[in-house]
């Protein structure tokens, strides 16, 4: 009983009550004051993201407690960079973040959607509908939107002979990126390291094998994708070979040192005689542990920690380049592309556990000297990595966001080879289709159908509003021309091309990602219908 939060009593009667404790140091907020108090932070969120959506959306610049600089217009990036204080405010967060780890792209579009049925939502709580009813209907509806979405879609072939298409697609992900002026590179980039990995037949992608590396300095447009490993190291001596051909490497987590006991110890050197054996008995092992790598075979060292300078001078004056200090996951991926085994110590090195590579060399950026080391011709060839170029740190950093997005959308596609049209077009076709299923019901969920259907058009406004056009005049347009042409190809153009048909502008999206979408937002939705009593701790 003493973790009980109050005390039991009873009246004159005899019946019992309860008498909780420190309800002066407890807020709470109850009812439909609760529900708009939700509904007000999502749409706050929702609000700041909305002015980033699409081709002509908006950056942000978030700056950290420490005064880092972030300029982007991921939706999830913002949203993780955000001081959120409030509890929806988070959920709203967790939102954009489980769309970015389930597709990749779409993060922007599924909070604004999440705001806009939240929207609604309160509307329809001010005429005295049920939040579980309106709950219920917006189910219903996605449902309903989800079935016209895969009535809508368009079979979309992924292989070798169809990359033109997807660099289509990948280009629609990147139109609103940072890295929009040489979105054809970036988006052929990123198609040619899907299809670099990507098993076809299993219509699975690994994104291990893909390492998306970034170095200031240059041009974006001297981006490239090698067909291997970059790591940010070079030779451990200036005087090793700066470029090897057919190269056999041994992976090593040990260090070059000699060997020493486990347990906490002590050595006494009591002359200049036993400081001198012990000298000597260092440099043997040096020697010894040395020749063990050259008789394996190897020509290259990759070694997870450092060594000092004689281990390193050993190594020139033997013929054996080393590079030094190369992190976890850079030692996987190399292991894994050169067909190599990590070795744990120099007594297992055997020539079979050697990697091999057609060619190991440094590149060298301006005049500052910085060297990346680049592992190329590997033996298994999937291994790739995209090296990004930029004139500033935060440029580098919103470059490898985009291409991220990129990757993802067209590995999605690879999974579910169908697409819809962007623009808007397949929200609006959404929004027709729900309305007139509201039409055949006679109940109250009707009203539910009805709000869903124009919070699926919160995307095509914000499309258009970003873009400089009238934002209602742009929708109703093209919303009576869908419905006459029953064309679901018609969205806003937002790049004034005088044409509103997104497939012959190329405006391509992932079936998948459009179902997420609508699916993560009513979820969301629903639980926070759903909530109606918040207790919290009182502010001080």
């Amino acid at each position: 009983m003493s973790m009980f939060p109050g005390t039991v009593a009873f009246d004159e009667f005899g019946r019992p009550f309860i008498i909780l404790r420190d309800q002066e140091n407890q807020k709470r907020l109850t009812g439909i004051d609760a529900l708009k108090s939700h509904i007000q932070a999502a749409r706050l969120i929702a609000g700041i993201l909305r002015t980033s959506l699409g081709p002509r959306g908006l950056d942000k610049m978030m700056v950290s407690a420490d005064g880092e600089v972030t300029v982007t217009n991921d939706g999830a990036t913002i949203l993780k960079l955000m001081d959120v204080d409030h509890e929806i405010g988070k959920l709203m967060v967790q939102l954009a973040q489980s769309q970015d780890d389930e597709i990749g792209d779409g993060t922007t579009g599924v909070v604004v959607l999440a705001g806009a049925l939240l929207e609604q939502a309160s509307a329809l709580l001010d005429k005295g509908i049920h939040p579980i009813r309106i709950a219920d209907g917006f189910e219903m509806a996605a449902a309903t939107a989800l079935a016209h979405l895969d009535n809508i879609s368009e079979a979309f072939p992924v292989n070798k002979d169809t990359r033109e298409h997807l660099i289509k697609v990948a280009r629609t992900t990147l139109g609103s990126k940072v890295v929009v002026k040489c979105h054809q590179l970036m988006a052929e980039i990123a198609v040619d390291a899907i299809l670099s990995v990507a098993d076809l037949e299993k219509r699975d992608v690994n994104f291990e094998l893909i390492k998306v590396e970034g170095k200031v300095g240059g041009r974006m447009e001297d981006s490239m994708l090698v067909r291997g490993v970059v790591i940010d190291k070079t030779m451990s001596h200036s005087q090793m070979p700066k470029v090897l051909k057919d190269v056999k490497l041994a992976i090593l987590t040990c260090p070059f040192e000699p060997p020493k006991p486990k347990t906490k110890h002590k050595l006494q050197v009591a002359s200049a005689e036993e400081y001198r054996d012990l000298r000597r008995y260092e440099h043997e092992k040096f020697v010894e542990i040395v020749r063990r790598v050259k008789d394996a075979g190897a020509t290259l060292a990759i070694c997870q920690w450092g060594f000092d300078d004689e281990a390193n001078h050993l190594l020139l004056s033997e013929g054996l380049p080393a590079v030094r200090w190369v992190g976890g996951p850079e030692m996987e991926l190399i292991a894994i592309a050169t067909g190599g085994r990590i070795v744990p110590r120099f007594e297992e090195l055997s020539p079979d556990k050697l990697g091999s590579c057609g060619l190991v060399r440094e590149l060298t950026f301006g005049t500052s000297k910085d060297e990346m080391l680049v592992i190329e011709q590997c033996s298994n060839s999937r291994a790739v990595t995209v090296l990004m170029r930029g004139g500033n740190r935060m440029i580098v950093e919103e470059a490898k966001r985009s291409v991220h997005d990129a990757l993802c959308i067209v590995r999605s596609l690879v999974q579910d080879s169908r697409v819809v049209y962007g623009g808007g077009a397949a929200e609006i076709s959404c929004s027709l289709a729900v309305a007139r299923a509201a039409d055949k019901l006679s109940s109250l969920d009707q009203y539910a159908y009805r709000a869903f259907a124009d919070a699926l058009e919160a995307i095509p406004l914000a499309l258009a509003e970003n873009s400089g056009l009238s934002p209602i005049d742009t929708l109703s347009e093209v919303k009576a021309r869908q419905a006459a042409e029953n064309n679901s190809n018609l969205g806003v153009d937002c790049m004034s091309n005088d044409s509103n048909d997104m497939k012959a502008m190329n405006v391509i999206e992932s079936l998948h990602s459009k179902k997420q979408q609508i699916a993560l937002a009513t979820q969301l939705v629903k639980m926070i219908l759903k909530i109606d009593d918040v207790r919290s701790p009182a502010d001080q």
